[in-house]
């Protein structure tokens, strides 16, 4: 995602343009990296660029995926590095053999020579915190600069990486066509389903060949929005059982009859639609540097819902917290705060959704660490349900013990049907927990103890109200 990327992929685009065998026209179409880069390229506009489909691809490399409200997501970073970079980097021995790619025409290359010749994703990620840092700035491009035709396809199961970055991608992008698709479903299999290999094809049809059989190119013809809907529990990791959700058309993104409703943490550990009066003073505490084999968390838990409710759209979760230092522990200056939202069944079993590598999720998850609490309500991203951080060195509060903080935490988007009788959970941890995967956040030198350790709390009182805000939809018709 570096600019020495997106500059030779333009030269690419643009080379491709020129070809004598070239129509003139070049689209782009990939997932995962080969997504996320087709965001950074369209924005330079390169000549003869003129469709682009991200298919499951970040589109803000510092907050979809390196650092989650300003924590360090380093073991995917790792992951990914060790497994795409290290076994294919250009001169590395035996990659025939392994069907790694061919061999290096110039012959293989020592490890010294490898180490030299590679930029490391670990060592640059841990040593820049901050989107004015070095590392990141040089990877920022203005959204609004994409013009081109544009269908992000974004993966409801995708909560650590992709999933945000498809959203946000289609609401700020300035192409004029401009279509959102959601889809569930591991990470690695949709985009070969012979279905959206034709919603692929018809797309790229449509503005390389002017052969338009949907109507993309028409304004209005296609609704710009299109999502799959999760309503049941039709188990994870189940590619025919999730063929069972229904899809639904909207004209926008958030959906315009969206009703952001609060739900209420109590100290009683309820989350309800009423918002509790008088409550006395109280705090719920928690111990930090929660992790996902010993995780440290409080689940607040709704009522049976009494109808069938849909959840479409951002979350947004306000919370006051406070910290306390261990007894023999050393004074903390900071808190991590790492939330999630769970579905339980009418039948009181949770509800898991497939995740990127097709392990069990739930509805969605979020971060802060407080001392980049500070929001820019001034910046024409900020709304309402999305708070705008710039993550920049000079953001950066103090977090004092036993001072009480009111943040508010992005929730990544998310998508479910609530049948009558069944719950949410709203949970509150100090780390990763069940659902994190291969993202965990457990850096020690980024959540270290002399940072973090001690007692976080939720604090509750006449001045201090939790909650967190979920799109409720109401029926398409008649609400």
């Amino acid at each position: 995602m570096s600019r020495g990327t997106s500059e030779a992929f333009f030269d690419v685009v643009e080379w491709a343009a020129e070809q004598p065998w070239s129509s003139g026209k070049v689209g782009l179409l990939g997932i995962s990296y080969y997504a996320g880069s087709q965001w950074r390229v369209a924005a330079r506009k390169p000549r003869g660029l003129s469709a682009i489909v991200p298919w499951e691809g970040m589109s803000d490399y510092y907050r979809d995926r390196c650092r989650h409200g300003g924590i360090l997501s380093n073991s995917f970073i790792k992951f990914w590095w060790d497994r795409q970079v290290i076994t294919n980097q250009y001169g590395r021995p035996g990659r025939a053999a392994r069907n790694w790619g061919p061999d290096t025409v110039e012959g293989d290359l020592s490890e010294e020579e490898l180490a030299k010749n590679r930029q490391d994703q670990n060592i640059d990620n841990a040593a820049n915190h901050f989107r004015d840092d070095p590392y990141y700035a040089s990877k920022e491009y203005d959204m609004a600069d994409i013009e081109v035709p544009l269908l992000s396809v974004g993966n409801w199961g995708g909560i650590l990486l992709h999933l945000r970055g498809n959203v946000e991608g289609f609401v700020n992008a300035g192409s004029e066509f401009k279509y959102l698709r959601m889809i569930t479903g591991r990470h690695d299999l949709p985009f070969y389903y012979s279905e959206e290999v034709e919603v692929q094809r018809s797309f790229l049809d449509a503005f390389l060949k002017g052969d338009d059989r949907v109507g993309w190119s028409v304004k209005g013809k296609v609704p710009p929005v299109d999502l799959v809907l999760r309503k049941g529990d039709v188990g994870f990791n189940d590619a025919q059982a999730e063929k069972a959700y229904p899809r639904r058309t909207e004209n926008e993104w958030p959906i315009a009859r969206t009703k952001w409703t609060n739900f209420y943490l109590t100290p009683d550990k309820k989350l309800t639609r009423l918002e509790p009066l008088h409550t006395p003073p109280k705090k719920l505490s928690y111990r930090a540097l929660g992790t996902l084999e010993d995780p440290s968390l409080i689940q607040f838990t709704t009522a049976p819902f009494e109808e069938e409710t849909e959840i479409t759209g951002n979350v947004v979760a306000h919370l006051n917290v406070s910290v306390s230092a261990d007894a023999t522990g050393p004074t903390p200056s900071d808190i991590d705060l790492f939330v999630t939202l769970r579905h339980i069944s009418p039948e009181g079993k949770e509800v898991f959704y497939t995740g990127t590598a097709g392990d069990p999720v739930p509805l969605t998850k979020g971060w802060l660490r407080v001392s980049l609490r500070k929001t820019n309500p001034d910046h024409p991203k900020h709304r309402p349900y999305l708070p705008w951080r710039e993550y920049l060195s000079t953001d950066r509060l103090p977090v004092i013990p036993g001072e009480v903080y009111g943040v508010d935490v992005e929730v990544w988007p998310t998508q479910v049907v609530v049948e009558k009788g069944g719950k949410l959970v709203f949970e509150v941890a100090s780390g990763d927990t069940q659902g994190s995967g291969i993202f965990l956040h457990n850096s020690p030198e980024d959540r270290s103890e002399e940072k973090l350790r001690g007692q976080n709390h939720i604090v509750f009182g006449p001045k201090f109200s939790n909650y967190v805000t979920l799109p409720v939809i109401p029926p398409k018709y008649g609400a």
